[in-house]
């Protein structure tokens, strides 16, 4: 029996758990099976298709044997490409050995933690927050510690991030837009979020997966501001502005020693991203800005339809600032969020996400994607009418 002690995973996965929201799609997919009617505010996928040009870019990569081994970072094209982006329209000036293409923007955050935590280090992050995050936290053997970000809003930003600091605290997570709420970080709050970092020399990993969905205010990126550049690793993804979920396209911006490190952790579990996808991404950088505008104003419009369906059934919501998702207050339907979930699912058929699996602060509350068809909004805003009459 002594033998079979190694017959066991790595101590570093026990507290790394499934997301919830798996098993919620699991239980959506099982209604459509049955033949009912779901209506899909559950997830967060684009609401239109990668364009055609995109897809025009890989296949002609195809056609032109662009299936060989690429530069493990990345080939030139592309990271001269991001590099650009990220100097003009991000604010941080960036080279192409400061820029590394990834697995999506999820490859970038989980190298960002694998880089920055050791096992016992602190890691601060606004809550409610992207479950995944704190599974990524402690597969680093690091530990989340989660701030409330009302509180922060409210008693001010540097306050709160040293209410909850501790000697261990290594780094903070700092998401704008974020996911779950949609809240957007203004400039004076990432100058706050910044100035304690330096104070007490940690490193931010900002994620901007959703930079080019904010409807009020102006996206911000913290590694703008002086002094962050060199202690910020910022993550992006090419999912959400371009409608390329599954191509998985995404990258990190950093200085050294980060960026070494980052690329370490690439060449060893990836080798970089499909050749070909690159070249779609390449193309996916040229979109006009005015493009990217447009779709902002169709989510809008998706966004103002759900928020005002739900304020009159009663379900508390501000307009969120940002991202495709509404985070109302849903105690009216009962305070135990996956209840809540559970009920409108099985009697409504609306499909959304419990507050709770955001961490404590979204309890209360359900996350209502809209990034999906008017006709499906309006028939989900329909559903709830029905549900509450």
């Amino acid at each position: 029996m002594s033998g079979r002690v190694g017959l066991r995973v790595a101590k570093r996965l026990d507290e790394v758990g499934f997301s919830d929201i798996v098993q919620i799609r699991n239980k959506v997919m099982a209604l459509k099976a049955e033949g009912k009617q779901v209506y899909p505010l559950h997830g967060g996928e684009p609401y239109f298709e990668t364009p055609d040009n995109i897809k025009d870019a890989m296949t002609a990569a195809l056609k032109a044997n662009q299936t060989h081994y690429a530069p493990s970072s990345g080939i030139a094209p592309l990271r001269e490409a991001l590099a650009a982006k990220v100097t003009a329209k991000n604010g941080i000036p960036t080279t192409v050995d400061q820029v590394i293409a990834t697995v999506g923007g999820s490859q970038a955050l989980y190298a960002a933690f694998q880089c920055i935590l050791n096992p016992g280090d602190d890691a601060l992050l606004f809550s409610p927050y992207w479950t995944p995050i704190g599974d990524l936290i402690r597969g680093a053997e690091g530990r989340p510690l989660l701030v409330p970000t009302s509180m922060a809003r409210r008693n001010g930003i540097y306050e709160t991030l040293a209410t909850f600091a501790t000697p261990q605290t290594r780094c903070i997570y700092y998401n704008t837009p974020q996911n779950p709420s949609g809240l957007v970080f203004t400039r004076a709050e990432a100058e706050e979020v910044a100035r304690f970092a330096i104070d007490r020399d940690l490193v931010v990993v900002a994620d901007e997966a959703y930079e080019d969905l904010v409807y009020d205010g102006d996206h911000f990126s913290i590694a703008s501001l002086p002094g962050m550049a060199e202690r910020t690793i910022t993550c992006f993804t090419f999912s959400k502005s371009y409608a390329m979920t599954g191509w998985r396209g995404g990258y990190a911006v950093a200085g050294e020693p980060f960026m070494t490190a980052l690329r370490k952790i690439v060449l060893y579990s990836t080798n970089g991203v499909t050749t070909p996808v690159q070249y779609a991404m390449v193309e996916a950088l040229k979109t006009p800005e005015s493009e990217l505008a447009m779709r902002r104003e169709e989510y809008r419009k998706r966004r103002d339809l759900l928020v005002a369906g739900l304020n009159a059934v009663g379900l508390d919501c501000d307009p969120p600032a940002g991202a495709f998702y509404a985070f109302p207050n849903v105690e009216k339907i009962h305070k135990d969020s996956k209840v809540a979930a559970g009920i409108l699912l099985e009697q409504a058929h609306i499909a959304t996400i419990p507050g709770s699996v955001f961490g404590a602060q979204g309890e209360g509350h359900l996350r209502f994607g809209y990034a999906i068809s008017v006709e499906e909004i309006e028939a989900a805003v329909e559903a709830l009418k029905k549900f509450f009459a």
